[in-house]
């Protein structure tokens, strides 16, 4: 593992062994993990991930069994991330959710790996991004990540995957439920599963007259009714994740033909130009466009820290400021809720170092990004993740005003 060229093209190869080995290394956080990661960047964005969430007890792993059946009559290959809880005493995990899916084990074209919560927040685990992109670099063409059981305001998955679809049962809540803000909100598909079951029809009509309250968007959730155990319904969620997947994909490119790439890099200078602390810093723009960009800045005495290395609060206002122009380069505002930042290798006095985010998985409410924050040599000195919410319609929030010269 510590040849990082040599485990980059055996597990871009497919070779499951190297796959399951990385994935340990990215969840317990060992020292090579990250330059790894950085490593497969150039091979990842070819999957569709899509996050399945909800409450405890509405049958997520089943019908996460029976969608990937579904997706191998179809020919993708899939992987599976099934986040399972951990205890709050002793730490430990059953990691029960790959039980279900136990007919997959034979299958060449399933990989179905557990990752405990390690009390991380939100439903996931704190390695989940990176399980993702190794499971992306890997050649799969699906993704699939199961949640802990969540409640009404964990929304976390919709930061990291490009579908999340939003389990409700039968039973579990009146017409007040379904109108209540929080994870209802974040999602591009909404399941009744178990509809085999007494009221599943009026939890169906509860949650599409709690869609016709909100806001139109060029995305409408479609409502889905299926049975995990049976299958039923499950062709029809495999279109719909498919639909919105082609949305998401056609999105981009009429947004980069209404705007000329030389008008995206006079918006990204212009919000460039307003960061007083980023000019303070040295920091400088070198190119971007939409959901990506690249700054700079050569590390002079104030970066300096008192153990004689750049100062981690400088590298991470670069990495944050890369992070800024990029998610704000759509035209709508972002803001930053949660970022992340780790230092593998010091920075010294007169180094030139850059930083470039990279927007991974958007959502109509939310994007993520990574950032890599490499030295002139090319080593890579600090890797940044960051999620944003959008006011509006982040997916075709206008481009920048060109601004008078006059």
């Amino acid at each position: 593992m510590n040849d990082i060229s040599a485990t980059v093209d055996r597990l871009v190869g497919g070779d499951k062994t190297t796959l399951a080995r990385a994935l340990t290394a990215v969840e317990n956080a060992r020292p090579h993990a990250e330059d790894l990661l950085a490593a497969l960047q150039p091979h990842t964005g070819a999957a569709q991930v899509v996050g399945v969430t909800g409450a405890p007890g509405v049958g997520k792993s089943t019908l996460c069994n029976a969608l990937v059946r579904e997706w191998r009559t179809r020919g993708h290959r899939v992987g599976v991330i099934a986040v399972d809880p951990s205890s709050p005493l002793t730490g430990g995990a059953v990691l029960g959710d790959r039980v279900r899916m136990h007919e997959h084990d034979q299958d060449d074209g399933v990989f179905v790996r557990s990752l405990a919560a390690r009390c991380n927040g939100g439903g996931l685990s704190a390695s989940t991004r990176g399980a993702i992109v190794l499971l992306d670099a890997a050649g799969m063409h699906r993704v699939l990540v199961e949640t802990v059981g969540t409640g009404q305001s964990e929304v976390a998955i919709a930061g990291i995957v490009h579908t999340t679809v939003v389990v409700s049962a039968p039973g579990l809540g009146d017409d007040v439920q379904a109108i209540k803000a929080g994870i209802l909100e974040i999602a591009d598909v909404l399941v009744v599963n178990k509809a085999d079951l007494p009221d599943a029809e009026q939890t169906a009509r509860q949650l599409r007259g709690m869609l016709g309250l909100r806001e139109r968007r060029e995305w409408q959730p479609p409502v889905i009714m299926t049975c995990g155990q049976t299958g039923e319904g499950v062709d029809e969620l495999a279109d719909a994740l498919q639909r919105h997947c082609d949305a998401r994909a056609a999105a981009p490119r009429e947004r980069d033909r209404a705007e000329p790439p030389g008008e995206r890099r006079s918006g990204l200078q212009r919000l460039a130009a307003r960061d007083r602390f980023a000019g303070h810093l040295g920091i400088e723009l070198l190119e971007g466009g939409y959901g990506q960009a690249s700054v700079r800045m050569r590390v002079q005495e104030c970066h300096i820290n008192f153990n004689g290395t750049c100062h981690g609060g400088a590298l991470f206002s670069l990495a944050d400021t890369a992070f800024g122009l990029a998610s704000n380069a759509h035209g709508g505002i972002a803001a930053g809720i949660d970022a992340h930042i780790t230092y593998p290798r010091a920075v010294r006095l007169g180094d030139t170092i850059t930083a470039r985010a990279v927007e991974e998985t958007r959502s109509r409410r939310f994007a993520t990004y990574r950032v890599m924050v490499t030295r002139g040599d090319g080593a890579t000195v600090a890797t940044f993740t960051g999620t944003v919410a959008f006011s509006g319609d982040g997916q075709t929030g206008p481009a920048p005003k060109k601004e008078s010269t006059e």
